[in-house]
């Protein structure tokens, strides 16, 4: 019987196994659907489609950089328990270095690794492992000359942990000089979390809403409009030394603002250093969670 992709694609969708995977239990079985799923469950392949409702919140942040380039991705799974797997590790640092020649996760998805897509790849790890995965997000830098530095905090192993930050720095400086200059202010960008590179970055309605709060406030205490004008004018430029990398007091030298520090290093180099951007990823930040409580999963096990 011939199979066509519609039939390969159906079964993808029915199993949650890979796209040869599918194409295989069809041959195997002439085209017969419901045969081609048993085949797939005794072989394990089938059980990614079980899975797939599972909250994904652990995983890695992993990074990579090549010269003027680097990428930071985050792939979930269920567990801290899957992060410390050899095989997940392998997996994630293998879709990290693909991701450097994509532009979205959307396109790092359908990239191929080993022959598969990484798509694909996480559906048979799910099978393979036994607990939900997902690729959530990718990022990519890129500086015309200089370097894109990479950070990992909390690292389980070699590029790879729980915040992932990348620097970069544009820049005909020597590239030891850029290195250390560029983990120093990573390891700042872990620690701080800036929201923002510089005040042309900030979104205009986030310091707008600030602006109408403070005012209001300003209000309240019986403050005439003016007044309040003028001091919410002060409150509002610190706001932005609290969110903005360039204006942070610099982690390492608190005396020193980090535009200052990286001119400073670029004065004693010799070249100009421009930080052009930054990118920090937190592991399961922004995913909700569901609590079950104890005693209810405990009756729903008992109760069948």
């Amino acid at each position: 019987m011939s199979i066509t992709a519609a039939m390969v694609k159906e079964l993808r969708e029915k199993s949650g196994a890979g796209m040869m995977d599918a194409k295989k239990a069809l041959v195997e079985n002439n085209g017969d659907m419901e045969a081609a799923i048993d085949w797939l469950r005794t072989k394990g392949l089938a059980k990614a489609a079980k899975k797939s409702g599972r909250t994904a919140a652990e995983g890695l942040v992993s990074v990579v950089t090549s010269g003027t380039k680097g990428a930071v991705v985050e792939v979930n799974a269920e567990t801290d328990f899957v992060s410390r797997n050899a095989e997940f590790q392998a997996a994630v640092k293998k879709i990290t270095s693909v991701a450097l020649e994509t532009s979205s996760v959307e396109e790092l998805a359908e990239a191929t690794v080993d022959g598969k897509s990484v798509k694909e790849t996480l559906t048979d790890l799910i099978a393979t492992i036994g607990e939900n995965m997902a690729l959530r997000r990718s990022e990519v830098l890129e500086v015309s000359q200089g370097a894109v530095v990479a950070y990992v905090h909390s690292a389980l192993t070699d590029g790879m942990g729980g915040i992932g930050v990348l620097v970069a720095l544009e820049s005909s400086a020597d590239d030891a000089v850029l290195q250390d200059l560029g983990k120093k202010i990573a390891m700042h960008v872990a620690a701080t979390n800036p929201a923002a590179l510089d005040r042309d970055s900030v979104d205009p309605e986030m310091i707008e809403r600030e602006r109408n709060v403070l005012i209001e406030q300003a209000k309240e205490s019986g403050k005439p409009q003016e007044i309040a004008e003028k001091m919410v004018a002060g409150r509002i430029n610190k706001y932005y030394s609290e969110i903005c990398l360039t204006e942070q007091a610099f982690v390492m030298d608190p005396d020193n603002k980090v535009a200052d520090v990286v001119a400073a290093a670029g004065k004693d180099a010799g070249a100009e250093i421009a930080l052009k951007g930054f990118v920090r990823f937190q592991l399961g930040e922004g995913i909700e969670v569901e609590e079950e409580d104890f005693s209810a999963e405990v009756a729903k096990v008992v109760n069948g």
